[in-house]
Protein backbone atom coordinates (compact mmCIF):
# COMPACT_ATOMS: atom_id res chain seq x y z
CA UNK A 1 0.00 0.00 0.00
CA UNK A 2 1.45 3.38 -0.99
CA UNK A 3 2.20 5.94 1.68
CA UNK A 4 0.51 9.35 1.71
CA UNK A 5 1.53 12.58 3.46
CA UNK A 6 -1.04 14.66 5.30
CA UNK A 7 -0.98 17.88 7.32
CA UNK A 8 -2.18 17.63 10.93
CA UNK A 9 -0.82 20.77 12.60
CA UNK A 10 0.06 24.38 11.77
CA UNK A 11 1.98 27.11 13.60
CA UNK A 12 2.67 30.71 12.58
CA UNK A 13 4.65 33.69 13.85
CA UNK A 14 4.66 36.46 11.24
CA UNK A 15 4.43 40.24 10.84
CA UNK A 16 0.65 39.72 10.92
CA UNK A 17 0.90 38.38 14.46
CA UNK A 18 1.50 35.29 16.56
CA UNK A 19 -0.75 32.31 15.89
CA UNK A 20 -2.64 30.80 12.98
CA UNK A 21 -6.00 32.34 13.86
CA UNK A 22 -4.60 35.86 14.11
CA UNK A 23 -2.75 35.46 10.80
CA UNK A 24 -5.78 34.17 8.93
CA UNK A 25 -8.00 36.95 10.22
CA UNK A 26 -5.43 39.58 9.18
CA UNK A 27 -4.94 38.05 5.73
CA UNK A 28 -8.63 38.01 4.94
CA UNK A 29 -8.95 41.59 6.19
CA UNK A 30 -6.12 42.66 3.90
CA UNK A 31 -4.07 44.06 6.79
CA UNK A 32 -0.38 44.78 6.33
CA UNK A 33 2.45 43.91 8.69
CA UNK A 34 4.84 46.36 7.04
CA UNK A 35 5.95 49.37 9.09
CA UNK A 36 8.69 51.94 9.26
CA UNK A 37 11.86 50.54 10.88
CA UNK A 38 12.45 51.98 14.36
CA UNK A 39 14.88 49.45 15.84
CA UNK A 40 17.91 51.09 14.19
CA UNK A 41 18.89 54.15 12.21
CA UNK A 42 17.93 53.78 8.55
CA UNK A 43 19.78 56.89 7.39
CA UNK A 44 21.47 56.16 4.07
CA UNK A 45 19.41 53.03 3.41
CA UNK A 46 17.30 53.17 0.25
CA UNK A 47 14.50 51.22 1.98
CA UNK A 48 13.29 52.31 5.41
CA UNK A 49 10.42 49.89 5.94
CA UNK A 50 10.30 46.24 6.98
CA UNK A 51 7.89 43.57 8.21
CA UNK A 52 8.74 42.64 11.79
CA UNK A 53 6.79 40.38 14.14
CA UNK A 54 4.79 42.64 16.48
CA UNK A 55 4.63 42.05 20.23
CA UNK A 56 6.81 38.94 20.13
CA UNK A 57 8.05 38.04 23.61
CA UNK A 58 10.38 35.04 23.23
CA UNK A 59 10.29 34.47 26.99
CA UNK A 60 6.82 32.96 26.45
CA UNK A 61 8.47 30.00 24.74
CA UNK A 62 12.11 30.01 25.91
CA UNK A 63 13.61 30.14 29.39
CA UNK A 64 15.60 33.34 29.98
CA UNK A 65 18.81 31.39 30.56
CA UNK A 66 18.41 29.76 27.15
CA UNK A 67 17.51 32.92 25.25
CA UNK A 68 21.08 34.20 25.30
CA UNK A 69 22.14 30.91 23.70
CA UNK A 70 20.04 31.36 20.55
CA UNK A 71 19.42 33.98 17.91
CA UNK A 72 15.95 35.32 17.22
CA UNK A 73 15.19 33.01 14.29
CA UNK A 74 15.43 29.98 16.58
CA UNK A 75 13.02 31.50 19.11
CA UNK A 76 10.57 32.23 16.28
CA UNK A 77 10.83 28.62 15.09
CA UNK A 78 10.20 27.30 18.60
CA UNK A 79 7.12 29.46 19.00
CA UNK A 80 5.64 28.33 15.67
CA UNK A 81 6.47 24.69 16.40
CA UNK A 82 4.79 24.80 19.82
CA UNK A 83 1.53 25.85 18.18
CA UNK A 84 1.80 23.25 15.42
CA UNK A 85 2.62 20.40 17.81
CA UNK A 86 -0.23 21.31 20.15
CA UNK A 87 -2.67 21.59 17.22
CA UNK A 88 -1.65 18.12 16.00
CA UNK A 89 -2.03 16.60 19.46
CA UNK A 90 1.58 15.45 19.51
CA UNK A 91 2.13 16.97 22.94
CA UNK A 92 -0.47 14.53 24.25
CA UNK A 93 0.34 11.55 22.04
CA UNK A 94 4.00 11.85 20.97
CA UNK A 95 5.26 9.86 18.04
CA UNK A 96 7.90 7.15 18.31
CA UNK A 97 10.93 9.44 18.78
CA UNK A 98 13.08 7.63 16.23
CA UNK A 99 10.33 8.00 13.61
CA UNK A 100 9.82 11.68 14.42
CA UNK A 101 12.03 14.15 12.52
CA UNK A 102 12.53 17.86 11.87
CA UNK A 103 13.31 19.85 8.71
CA UNK A 104 13.57 23.63 8.92
CA UNK A 105 14.60 26.01 6.13
CA UNK A 106 16.74 29.04 6.97
CA UNK A 107 18.04 31.54 4.46
CA UNK A 108 20.63 33.69 6.26
CA UNK A 109 20.66 32.28 9.80
CA UNK A 110 21.57 34.33 12.84
CA UNK A 111 22.64 37.57 11.21
CA UNK A 112 21.74 39.73 14.26
CA UNK A 113 24.07 37.64 16.41
CA UNK A 114 26.82 37.73 13.81
CA UNK A 115 26.63 41.52 13.63
CA UNK A 116 26.56 41.92 17.44
CA UNK A 117 29.51 39.59 18.03
CA UNK A 118 31.51 41.25 15.27
CA UNK A 119 30.99 44.61 16.97
CA UNK A 120 32.07 43.08 20.29
CA UNK A 121 35.16 41.57 18.68
CA UNK A 122 36.18 44.88 17.12
CA UNK A 123 35.62 46.75 20.37
CA UNK A 124 37.27 44.37 22.80
CA UNK A 125 38.95 41.47 21.03
CA UNK A 126 38.27 37.72 21.10
CA UNK A 127 37.39 37.55 24.79
CA UNK A 128 34.36 39.77 24.18
CA UNK A 129 32.81 37.25 21.78
CA UNK A 130 30.04 35.21 23.40
CA UNK A 131 30.83 31.54 24.04
CA UNK A 132 27.33 30.85 22.73
CA UNK A 133 27.96 32.74 19.48
CA UNK A 134 28.33 29.80 17.07
CA UNK A 135 25.48 27.57 18.32
CA UNK A 136 23.26 30.64 18.51
CA UNK A 137 23.57 31.60 14.84
CA UNK A 138 24.12 28.48 12.71
CA UNK A 139 21.10 27.47 10.65
CA UNK A 140 20.83 23.85 11.77
CA UNK A 141 20.28 24.86 15.38
CA UNK A 142 16.70 25.71 14.41
CA UNK A 143 15.83 22.06 13.69
CA UNK A 144 18.31 21.01 16.36
CA UNK A 145 16.52 23.03 19.04
CA UNK A 146 13.14 21.71 17.90
CA UNK A 147 14.43 18.15 18.17
CA UNK A 148 15.63 18.87 21.71
CA UNK A 149 12.32 20.47 22.67
CA UNK A 150 10.10 17.69 21.36
CA UNK A 151 12.37 14.65 21.64
CA UNK A 152 12.46 14.06 17.88
CA UNK A 153 15.24 11.53 17.23
CA UNK A 154 14.55 10.93 13.55
CA UNK A 155 15.95 12.75 10.51
CA UNK A 156 17.10 16.28 11.31
CA UNK A 157 18.07 18.73 8.60
CA UNK A 158 18.27 22.40 7.68
CA UNK A 159 17.75 23.51 4.09
CA UNK A 160 19.46 26.70 2.90
CA UNK A 161 18.17 27.60 -0.55
CA UNK A 162 17.59 31.31 0.02
CA UNK A 163 13.92 32.26 -0.42
CA UNK A 164 12.95 28.69 -1.30
CA UNK A 165 14.37 27.26 1.95
CA UNK A 166 11.08 26.82 3.81
CA UNK A 167 9.31 25.20 0.86
CA UNK A 168 12.24 22.87 0.24
CA UNK A 169 12.18 21.85 3.92
CA UNK A 170 8.49 20.98 3.66
CA UNK A 171 9.04 19.05 0.44
CA UNK A 172 12.08 17.16 1.69
CA UNK A 173 10.27 16.30 4.93
CA UNK A 174 7.46 14.81 2.86
CA UNK A 175 10.02 12.79 0.94
CA UNK A 176 11.32 11.37 4.24
CA UNK A 177 7.82 10.17 5.10
CA UNK A 178 7.17 8.75 1.62
CA UNK A 179 10.47 6.86 1.77
CA UNK A 180 9.51 5.28 5.11
CA UNK A 181 12.28 7.05 7.05
CA UNK A 182 9.83 8.86 9.32
CA UNK A 183 6.17 8.80 10.34
CA UNK A 184 5.99 12.42 11.53
CA UNK A 185 8.04 15.46 10.54
CA UNK A 186 8.03 19.00 11.85
CA UNK A 187 8.69 20.99 8.69
CA UNK A 188 8.92 24.68 7.98
CA UNK A 189 11.12 27.75 7.90
CA UNK A 190 12.40 30.54 10.12
CA UNK A 191 14.15 33.85 9.50
CA UNK A 192 14.99 36.99 11.48
CA UNK A 193 17.35 39.23 9.54
CA UNK A 194 15.83 42.70 9.70
CA UNK A 195 19.22 44.26 10.43
CA UNK A 196 21.23 47.21 9.08
CA UNK A 197 23.64 44.92 7.25
CA UNK A 198 20.92 42.85 5.59
CA UNK A 199 18.97 45.90 4.49
CA UNK A 200 22.16 47.51 3.19
CA UNK A 201 23.11 44.36 1.31
CA UNK A 202 19.75 43.85 -0.36
CA UNK A 203 19.54 47.60 -0.90
CA UNK A 204 22.75 47.92 -2.89
CA UNK A 205 21.53 45.02 -5.03
CA UNK A 206 18.46 47.16 -5.77
CA UNK A 207 16.25 44.30 -4.61
CA UNK A 208 14.33 46.23 -1.93
CA UNK A 209 11.28 48.39 -2.47
CA UNK A 210 11.96 52.10 -2.94
CA UNK A 211 8.32 53.07 -2.36
CA UNK A 212 8.16 56.45 -0.62
CA UNK A 213 4.47 56.43 0.31
CA UNK A 214 2.76 54.77 3.30
CA UNK A 215 4.75 51.72 4.50
CA UNK A 216 1.80 49.36 4.18
CA UNK A 217 1.70 50.07 0.43
CA UNK A 218 5.37 49.27 -0.22
CA UNK A 219 4.96 45.59 -1.14
CA UNK A 220 3.18 45.51 -4.52
CA UNK A 221 3.41 42.11 -6.22
CA UNK A 222 2.36 42.14 -9.89
CA UNK A 223 1.48 45.85 -9.71
CA UNK A 224 2.79 48.18 -12.38
CA UNK A 225 4.34 50.41 -9.67
CA UNK A 226 6.21 47.65 -7.86
CA UNK A 227 9.85 48.49 -7.09
CA UNK A 228 11.20 45.53 -5.10
CA UNK A 229 10.45 43.43 -2.05
CA UNK A 230 10.10 44.38 1.62
CA UNK A 231 12.25 42.31 3.98
CA UNK A 232 10.44 40.55 6.81
CA UNK A 233 10.87 38.01 9.60
CA UNK A 234 8.87 35.11 10.96
CA UNK A 235 8.42 31.36 11.12
CA UNK A 236 5.97 28.76 9.93
CA UNK A 237 5.89 25.09 10.96
CA UNK A 238 3.67 22.28 9.70
CA UNK A 239 3.20 18.84 11.21
CA UNK A 240 3.43 16.37 8.34
CA UNK A 241 2.36 12.83 9.01
CA UNK A 242 1.93 9.55 7.21
CA UNK A 243 -1.82 9.20 6.68
CA UNK A 244 -2.24 5.81 8.36
CA UNK A 245 -0.28 7.05 11.36
CA UNK A 246 -2.52 10.11 11.65
CA UNK A 247 -5.63 7.96 11.41
CA UNK A 248 -4.39 5.68 14.17
CA UNK A 249 -3.95 8.74 16.38
CA UNK A 250 -7.46 9.90 15.52
CA UNK A 251 -6.47 13.50 14.77
CA UNK A 252 -8.13 15.75 12.17
CA UNK A 253 -6.40 15.87 8.79
CA UNK A 254 -6.21 19.45 7.51
CA UNK A 255 -4.99 18.76 3.97
CA UNK A 256 -3.04 16.33 1.81
CA UNK A 257 0.44 17.20 0.62
CA UNK A 258 0.06 15.68 -2.82
CA UNK A 259 3.25 16.66 -4.63
CA UNK A 260 6.60 18.41 -4.45
CA UNK A 261 8.75 19.71 -7.27
CA UNK A 262 12.28 21.13 -7.18
CA UNK A 263 14.44 22.53 -9.96
CA UNK A 264 17.37 24.81 -10.71
CA UNK A 265 17.45 27.64 -13.23
CA UNK A 266 21.19 27.26 -13.91
CA UNK A 267 20.89 30.75 -15.37
CA UNK A 268 22.03 33.56 -13.02
CA UNK A 269 22.97 33.96 -9.36
CA UNK A 270 20.04 36.26 -8.54
CA UNK A 271 17.78 36.71 -11.59
CA UNK A 272 15.36 34.15 -13.05
CA UNK A 273 15.26 33.49 -16.78
CA UNK A 274 12.76 35.79 -18.46
CA UNK A 275 10.51 32.88 -19.44
CA UNK A 276 10.45 31.43 -15.90
CA UNK A 277 11.48 28.02 -17.21
CA UNK A 278 12.92 26.79 -13.91
CA UNK A 279 9.76 27.75 -12.05
CA UNK A 280 7.69 26.06 -14.76
CA UNK A 281 9.63 22.83 -14.39
CA UNK A 282 9.24 22.82 -10.59
CA UNK A 283 5.47 23.29 -10.88
CA UNK A 284 5.14 20.67 -13.61
CA UNK A 285 7.16 18.21 -11.57
CA UNK A 286 5.05 18.82 -8.45
CA UNK A 287 1.83 18.26 -10.39
CA UNK A 288 3.22 15.10 -12.01
CA UNK A 289 4.33 13.73 -8.64
CA UNK A 290 0.86 14.50 -7.29
CA UNK A 291 -0.82 12.76 -10.23
CA UNK A 292 -2.82 15.95 -10.80
CA UNK A 293 -3.61 17.54 -14.15
CA UNK A 294 -3.09 21.32 -14.34
CA UNK A 295 -6.82 21.73 -15.01
CA UNK A 296 -7.54 20.45 -11.47
CA UNK A 297 -5.74 23.36 -9.80
CA UNK A 298 -7.97 26.21 -8.65
CA UNK A 299 -5.62 28.37 -6.60
CA UNK A 300 -1.97 29.44 -6.50
CA UNK A 301 -0.21 31.24 -3.67
CA UNK A 302 2.42 32.91 -5.83
CA UNK A 303 6.01 33.64 -4.87
CA UNK A 304 5.11 37.19 -5.91
CA UNK A 305 7.85 39.27 -4.30
CA UNK A 306 7.21 42.55 -6.09
CA UNK A 307 10.47 42.60 -8.06
CA UNK A 308 10.15 43.66 -11.68
CA UNK A 309 11.84 40.65 -13.27
CA UNK A 310 10.65 38.03 -10.80
CA UNK A 311 6.94 38.74 -11.05
CA UNK A 312 6.97 38.69 -14.86
CA UNK A 313 8.95 35.43 -14.95
CA UNK A 314 6.54 33.78 -12.52
CA UNK A 315 3.51 34.96 -14.50
CA UNK A 316 5.00 33.51 -17.69
CA UNK A 317 5.76 30.25 -15.91
CA UNK A 318 2.18 30.02 -14.61
CA UNK A 319 0.78 30.62 -18.08
CA UNK A 320 3.11 27.96 -19.51
CA UNK A 321 1.95 25.41 -16.92
CA UNK A 322 -1.78 26.13 -17.03
CA UNK A 323 -2.23 27.20 -20.65
CA UNK A 324 -5.89 27.80 -21.48
CA UNK A 325 -6.83 27.02 -17.84
CA UNK A 326 -4.88 30.07 -16.56
CA UNK A 327 -7.93 32.39 -16.33
CA UNK A 328 -9.58 29.87 -13.98
CA UNK A 329 -6.65 29.70 -11.54
CA UNK A 330 -7.08 32.31 -8.79
CA UNK A 331 -3.72 33.80 -7.77
CA UNK A 332 -2.90 35.34 -4.38
CA UNK A 333 0.38 37.03 -3.44
CA UNK A 334 0.42 37.22 0.35
CA UNK A 335 3.83 38.89 0.53
CA UNK A 336 1.84 42.04 -0.20
CA UNK A 337 0.87 41.87 3.49
CA UNK A 338 3.65 39.92 5.23
CA UNK A 339 6.62 41.26 3.29
CA UNK A 340 9.22 38.74 2.18
CA UNK A 341 10.19 36.40 5.02
CA UNK A 342 13.14 34.96 3.05
CA UNK A 343 13.89 31.46 4.38
CA UNK A 344 10.56 31.31 6.21
CA UNK A 345 8.43 32.50 3.26
CA UNK A 346 7.82 29.14 1.61
CA UNK A 347 6.64 27.50 4.82
CA UNK A 348 4.42 30.41 5.86
CA UNK A 349 2.83 30.54 2.41
CA UNK A 350 2.35 26.77 2.39
CA UNK A 351 0.35 27.20 5.59
CA UNK A 352 -1.71 29.99 4.03
CA UNK A 353 -2.42 27.62 1.12
CA UNK A 354 -3.59 24.90 3.51
CA UNK A 355 -5.86 27.41 5.27
CA UNK A 356 -7.31 28.56 1.95
CA UNK A 357 -8.23 24.96 1.15
CA UNK A 358 -9.49 24.31 4.65
CA UNK A 359 -11.86 27.27 4.69
CA UNK A 360 -12.44 27.57 0.92
CA UNK A 361 -11.58 31.25 1.02
CA UNK A 362 -8.69 32.73 -0.99
CA UNK A 363 -6.77 35.70 0.47
CA UNK A 364 -6.45 38.88 -1.57
CA UNK A 365 -3.33 40.50 -2.95
CA UNK A 366 -2.97 43.90 -1.33
CA UNK A 367 -1.78 46.97 -3.27
CA UNK A 368 -2.57 45.45 -6.64
CA UNK A 369 -4.08 48.71 -7.87
CA UNK A 370 -2.79 48.69 -11.44
CA UNK A 371 -1.88 45.16 -12.58
CA UNK A 372 1.10 44.95 -14.90
CA UNK A 373 -0.17 43.70 -18.30
CA UNK A 374 2.90 41.44 -18.42
CA UNK A 375 1.56 39.73 -15.27
CA UNK A 376 -1.89 39.01 -16.66
CA UNK A 377 -3.36 36.41 -14.28
CA UNK A 378 -6.64 35.82 -12.42
CA UNK A 379 -5.49 37.84 -9.42
CA UNK A 380 -7.52 37.86 -6.21
CA UNK A 381 -7.75 41.60 -5.53
CA UNK A 382 -9.20 43.94 -2.92
CA UNK A 383 -11.16 41.33 -0.95
CA UNK A 384 -11.06 37.58 -0.21
CA UNK A 385 -12.69 35.24 -2.69
CA UNK A 386 -15.02 32.43 -1.65
CA UNK A 387 -14.19 29.44 -3.82
CA UNK A 388 -14.65 25.73 -4.37
CA UNK A 389 -11.06 24.59 -4.70
CA UNK A 390 -9.88 20.98 -4.48
CA UNK A 391 -6.19 21.48 -5.35
CA UNK A 392 -3.87 24.42 -4.72
CA UNK A 393 -0.23 25.20 -5.47
CA UNK A 394 2.34 27.18 -3.45
CA UNK A 395 5.44 28.55 -5.20
CA UNK A 396 8.83 29.56 -3.78
CA UNK A 397 11.91 30.66 -5.73
CA UNK A 398 15.31 31.76 -4.45
CA UNK A 399 18.68 33.24 -5.32
CA UNK A 400 20.95 30.74 -6.98
CA UNK A 401 18.08 29.67 -9.20
CA UNK A 402 16.47 27.42 -6.58
CA UNK A 403 12.80 26.64 -7.25
CA UNK A 404 10.24 24.73 -5.19
CA UNK A 405 6.54 24.02 -5.69
CA UNK A 406 4.14 22.27 -3.32
CA UNK A 407 0.74 20.85 -4.27
CA UNK A 408 -1.93 20.51 -1.57
CA UNK A 409 -5.31 18.82 -1.70
CA UNK A 410 -8.39 19.82 0.26
CA UNK A 411 -9.95 17.72 3.03
CA UNK A 412 -13.51 18.34 4.22
CA UNK A 413 -13.50 20.52 7.36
Amino acid sequence: MSRRVVVTGLGLVTPLGVGVERNWEALLAGRSGIRRVTAFDTAGLPCKVAAEVPDFDPARWVEPTELRRMDRFIALALAAAEEAVAAAGLAVAPADPERFGVAIGVGLGGLPGIEANHRAFLAGGPRKVSPFFIPAVIANLAPGRLALRFGARGPNLATATACASGAHAVGEAAEMILAGRAEVMLAGGAEATVTPLAMAGFGVMRALSTWDGPPEEASRPFDRRRSGFVIGEGAGVLVLEEEAHARRRGVPILADLLGYGASADAFHITQPPADGDGARRAMAQALARAGVRPQAVGHVNAHGTGTRQGDVAEARALRAVFGGHTPRVAVSATKSMTGHLLGAAGAVEAIYTVLALRYQVLPPTRNLDDPDPACDLAHVRERPLAADVAVALSNSFGFGGANAALVFGARPA
